[in-house]
């Protein structure tokens, strides 16, 4: 009997020992990052379960738990990013209202238009509108190239969390090969901490989810189905950055298209991806990225452009429209004057096919628009020649809308259609011919180009004028050499008046302009018209709004994740007042174990004096 105890006792006291080690480990480790909670099962042994043996150290925690915590981190991470981007972007233009603001700096120049209008012969006067057409000109630069520099510095950013998520995908690969052959329980829960930690920092840079494997690995697939890592094998990332982008650095999926850096992901069976493709990485710090870099700051480029092309136009172009005959299936326009890049737009309220019909004006019979060159990316487009016959105009009309036909007269077009819509039909047209301020009269072509102080038209002969246009934007300087030409009675009259000034004002904060719907502003499906002035102020709103947006979406995720962390953590944590208790319970068996020893000891001390 004695010996039975004894070897009970003894077992017992194995088990208690190595659970104590385990609350030993678990204390020391409270602190540390990553690690999980270790528990000791036992195991009964012996004649009818008499004895007790040690089991398996498995780690504690509650699966579900940790699978949302990296679906959070993932959230987190992405909409941290566009909120930083958001907030600096907002900062580019000033609160509004301000004198320092975008918006403010076109008021102040406006006003002071005005005041050259009331005092057309003020030398004062005119140096005022110059000095403040100039500021807001620098203003605009410095906006638009401060958001090349944002790209830039995302297209950077994007190279650097490419090789921290590779090294992670490899070392995640490497800690499966070692939990694989590894049998000892204490270093496969280490192995598996390591492995988890991995891959919930990978969750930071990439929507994943992972897959648990018999062999105790685990494959990790990014949300839209792709292998990143099979048991011991990782796909390895590259990213092809292009350094500095400017406004025309554009993704595509064509290599040869793609003027901005990729992921590139060799599979660990062999094939390629692109991960910068769209929907393939969905959350994510990289995601973030790749929408900031292709969709956010491009749209924030485009609505400065618009703002400088409106400048420029707007103090150069006319608005004609066609004049209907009796019968109202036809309409009659004239296209005089007619420049690459001015537009005949025919409404869909006058076609067939329910959208807005643009005719872009060029010179080069090589020149392609697409309806996102135009101010409505949803229209049906076509170029025309300059000069515009009838053949190639009649053939671009039926291509769009085969119930609309064309004749032309000199520079006068008709356009007649077989269906019941009356036609009607509008034309912007460039008055100046040049950058001369001599060659078109109320208009000026203050705003230029500054390439070669050329004059801008909108042009896409040679490629779209309008990219890149909000940097290249100055004053014109044939202009700021002679600033008679702001109070010129008429072209050829430099005597001082203010109609001129005063036409020049009405064009920016009275004349409806049409922007582009790719700008964002009033939504992206249909163009947004309003004046220059109020396109200034509704920049500012809508990316205040936008920073406002994010920032309230990342607040909210924040919070998501710090629940998924208290979830997690609450599980896999250690708690030392759990672990103190459990040491006092281990101590007790461990007493009891020892008492039984000791009898036994006494026990045979007895039988050997017998």
């Amino acid at each position: 009997m004695s010996l039975n105890a004894l070897s009970t006792a003894t077992a017992g006291l194995a088990a208690t020992q190595a659970a104590i080690n385990v609350v030993s480990q678990n204390v020391a480790n409270a602190g540390t990052a990553g690690y999980v909670k270790r528990t000791l099962s036992t195991v009964s042994t012996g004649p009818n379960n008499s004895g007790v043996a040690a089991g398996q150290i498995t780690r504690s925690f509650d699966a579900a738990a940790l699978s949302q915590l990296r679906l959070e981190t993932s959230g987190a991470a992405y909409t941290s990013t566009k909120a930083g981007i958001a907030t600096q972007l907002d900062a580019l233009y000033g609160t509004p209202g301000t004198a320092t603001s975008l918006d403010g700096t076109l008021n102040t120049f406006t006003e002071s238009l005005q005041e050259l209008a009331a005092n057309p012969t003020s030398a004062a006067a005119r140096t005022t509108v110059l000095g403040d057409a100039s500021a807001l000109a620098t203003q605009i630069n410095s906006a638009a190239t401060t958001v090349q520099t944002l790209r830039s510095g995302i297209e950077t950013q994007l190279g650097t969390d490419t090789n921290a998520a590779g090294a992670l995908l490899t070392s995640i690969a490497s800690l499966n090969t070692k939990i694989q052959n590894t049998s000892d329980d204490a270093s496969l829960a280490d192995l598996q901490d390591q492995r988890d930690q991995a891959i919930t920092s990978l969750s930071s840079y990439m929507d994943i989810k992972t897959t648990a494997q018999r062999d105790g690995t685990v494959s990790i697939l990014t949300q839209s189905g792709v292998t990143l890592v099979d048991r011991g094998s990782a796909a390895s990332l590259s990213f092809d950055g292009r350094g500095t982008l400017n406004a025309n650095a554009t993704y595509s999926t064509d290599p040869n298209q793609r003027s901005v850096g990729t992921i590139t992901a060799t599979l660990p069976g062999g094939g390629v991806i692109d991960l910068g493709a769209p929907n393939v990485l969905r959350s994510g710090s990289l995601a973030a990225e790749f929408e900031l870099r292709d969709q956010t700051l491009p749209q924030a480029q485009r609505q400065l452009d618009d703002l400088a092309a409106g400048l420029a136009t707007g103090l150069t172009n006319k608005q004609v429209t066609a004049t209907q005959q009796a019968t109202g299936n036809a309409a009659t326009i004239d296209l005089s004057g007619l420049q690459p890049g001015n537009t005949l737009t025919i409404p869909a309220s006058a076609n067939s096919t329910g959208r807005n019909i643009i005719l872009v004006a060029s010179k080069d019979p090589s020149t392609t628009v697409t309806a996102s060159q135009t101010v409505d990316a949803n229209a049906l487009v076509a170029t025309i020649q300059i000069p515009v016959g009838t053949a190639q105009i009649d053939s671009a009309l039926k291509g769009l809308d085969p119930e609309l036909s064309a004749n032309v007269t000199g520079t006068s077009l008709t356009i007649t259609s077989t269906g019941a819509k009356p036609v009607t039909a509008t034309a912007s047209i460039t008055v100046p011919t040049s950058a001369d301020p001599t060659s078109g009269y109320p208009q000026l072509a203050l705003f230029v180009d500054g390439t070669a102080n050329s004059l801008y038209t909108g042009s896409l002969d040679g490629g779209s004028t309008l990219a890149g246009l909000a940097q290249r934007l100055t004053i014109n300087s044939q202009v700021s050499g002679n600033l008679a030409f702001l109070t010129s009675t008429s072209a050829s009259d430099t005597t001082a008046t203010g109609k001129r000034a005063q036409s020049l004002f009405s064009a920016l904060t009275s004349t409806q302009m049409t922007f582009s719907s790719a700008s964002g502003i009033g939504g992206v499906s249909a163009p947004y018209s309003t004046t220059v002035a109020g396109f200034a102020q509704d920049i500012i709103a809508t990316q205040g709004a936008a920073s406002a947006n994010t920032s309230a979406i990342d607040a909210t995720q924040q919070t998501a994740l710090s629940t998924a962390q208290a979830r997690f953590s609450s599980a896999a944590g250690v708690n030392i007042d759990q672990e103190m208790s459990n040491l006092i319970a281990l101590q007790t068996a461990y007493g009891a174990n020892a008492r039984v020893l000791s009898a036994a000891r006494d026990m045979l001390n007895q039988l050997l004096q017998i």
